[in-house]
């Protein structure tokens, strides 16, 4: 459906060139579509798509949601109302009365003749492309290439519409100037037939009949949600259960309603960063007492809970169903910080990927400044912390954070673990030899040559949004990072540079000849770790 749409507004930006241009469009346009085939294609998914606003309308057992999620249930509901009219005017009374639907003549009824339309369309045009645009993105944005794509769907979500709408308007006005054929009726409630005559009164009597029969099916398709809806809630009035939580929160919801649900119709913050259909654990909760009496996890959440090693008593709030009462634990909870309402969902509560680390320290730091006044220690620091900041963001990293005279970075949150590897390692020489100069700068005012130690590994990491209060950014933790945190203390050790690990140094595509290789134990590792031990001198070699 989302293609269909595509490719009609691409067709109506071709107006931009000229109205023949679009025409000539509009016939590959056509040709794709209006076939038994392609007219299968379209209708079929706009019925399914309508079918499974309704059934999520229904299966939701609280309306009580996030406004991601609520807006694509209201967009979805009103795409029917604002397209019938366009349907009608245009594919239908092709079917029925034999209507060439041209640019010239749609354009001219809406632009010219029925301006109210024209704003209706204008308006169908903006719902179904937001709501086909926050669908992608919602269902891609846990692909790990997304993120490197997202810029050019951005910029696709933004050109297409504006240059629609662009070749609408300039073509409007230009038929707006020109006389209107004999042969023309006005608006929608008439047109031509096979050339230029107009549509019989049978036939408009017909078009309207076929469109308040599908206003009616969907309004009583609607209507039935609803009544349905109702009648449930009032029959589950009398069989509810209690979800309890370890702050002492008691909320009663009928039999059948996910915890996930329950959480948000009493007001309790519960993570749902896939908006509760299994793709993700945030929502994951650890069930104290009643776990004997639930259903086991389906294929869905199964796989879900295997991925994160989850243990028996952990299930997905979203996936849960309990029959009874039951006591569970949420196992990631929004702070009370950050101000998150029940309905609300927070975006970045943490993923796993595959990321590039950097640590970099200063050798000898005490030893450099225990002799100095504080104020020199500050300029000294942060003629450092802007060596090491610089060199970073312009080898495309991100600096996470400074710890006393250390600073650690993160390479590969956007783009290829290939590109991060080479970014970091051209971080590593960038601030080597800017570290070298400022040595030069100060070394009247040095006790010691000014020097530092960088460790660099790759691999997994968890990257989220963590902290608290103001103090809150985007950082990583995991066993990458304490590995690259260790190969910064080994350079320390071995009183070089820096220390890359084979992972990093292979994904780069460095030439290792003339480095000093040897294995190490990592704390916590079962296998020895290859790590390449790189001199001052022969970090510009990464440059």
């Amino acid at each position: 459906m989302l293609v269909f749409v595509m490719l009609h507004l691409a067709n109506h930006s071709l107006n931009l060139i000229s109205l023949k241009a679009a025409e000539e469009g509009r016939h590959w346009f056509l040709a794709i579509w209006r076939n038994p085939v392609g007219t299968f294609l379209f209708y079929g998914a706009a019925i399914v798509h309508v079918t499974l606003i309704m059934r999520a309308l229904y299966v939701r057992r609280t309306l009580v949601m996030p406004m991601r999620e609520a807006s694509q249930i209201i967009l979805g509901l009103l795409i029917p109302v604002l397209l019938i009219e366009h349907i009608i005017g245009t594919r239908i009374r092709y079917e029925v009365a034999g209507l060439h639907d041209t640019y010239e003549f749609v354009i001219r009824s809406l632009w010219v003749d029925s301006p109210g339309s024209a704003i209706r369309q204008t308006l169908a045009l903006l719902v179904v492309w937001a709501h086909g645009c926050i669908g992608i993105h919602f269902w891609l944005r846990y692909r790990d290439w997304y993120s490197r794509a997202a810029p050019f769907f951005l910029t696709l979500a933004i050109l297409l519409p504006v240059l629609s709408l662009l070749g609408f308007a300039y073509t409007g006005r230009i038929l707006a100037s020109e006389p209107v054929q004999s042969s023309y009726g006005s608006g929608y409630s008439s047109g031509i037939a096979h050339g230029s005559t107009f549509v019989s009164n049978a036939a408009l009597q017909q078009l309207m009949i076929i469109k308040l029969m599908l206003y009616g099916v969907f309004a009583t398709s609607l209507l039935s949600v609803l009544t349905l809806r109702l009648v449930r809630s009032w029959r589950e009035r009398s069989d509810q259960i209690e979800i309890r939580y370890p702050e002492g929160q008691l909320v009663r919801v009928p039999r059948g309603f996910s915890v996930l649900e329950a959480s948000r119709l009493g007001g309790v913050p519960h993570y749902a960063v896939c908006g509760g259909k299994g793709r993700c654990s945030t929502c994951r909760v650890q069930v104290v007492e009643g776990g004997d009496t639930l259903l086991r996890p389906d294929a869905t959440e199964q796989a879900t809970l295997n991925r994160i090693n989850a243990d028996p008593d952990v299930r997905l709030a979203c996936q849960l169903r309990p029959l009874n009462s039951i006591s569970i634990v949420p196992l990631l909870v929004p702070t009370v910080e950050s101000n998150l309402p029940a309905n609300s969902q927070q975006t970045n509560p943490g993923r796993e990927q595959e990321i590039v680390i950097l640590f970099c320290d200063i050798r000898n730091f005490t030893t450099l400044t225990e002799a100095q006044l504080p104020y020199d220690v500050v300029f000294l620091l942060n003629r450092y912390f802007a060596i090491v900041g610089q060199a970073v963001e312009r080898a495309g990293g991100r600096l996470d954070k400074f710890i006393g005279d250390g600073a650690m970075a993160l390479f590969g949150l956007q783009g290829s673990s290939e590109d991060a590897s080479r970014q970091a390692l051209k971080a590593c020489a960038t601030i080597v030899r800017e570290i070298d100069r400022l040595s030069q700068e100060l070394a009247t005012d040095l006790a010691m040559p000014l020097r530092v130690a960088i460790g660099v590994h790759s691999g997994p990491a968890i990257v989220g949004a963590m902290g608290y209060g103001n103090v809150k950014s985007l950082t990583a933790i995991g066993d990458t990072v304490n590995v690259a945190s260790r190969l910064e203390t080994i350079a320390k050790e071995l009183d070089v540079a820096l220390v890359v690990s084979e992972p990093t140094i292979v994904k780069a595509g460095s030439d290792t000849t003339l480095l000093e290789s040897r294995e190490i134990t990592v704390r916590g590792r079962a296998e020895p770790l290859r790590i390449y031990v790189v001199t001052q001198e022969m970090s510009a070699h990464f440059t």
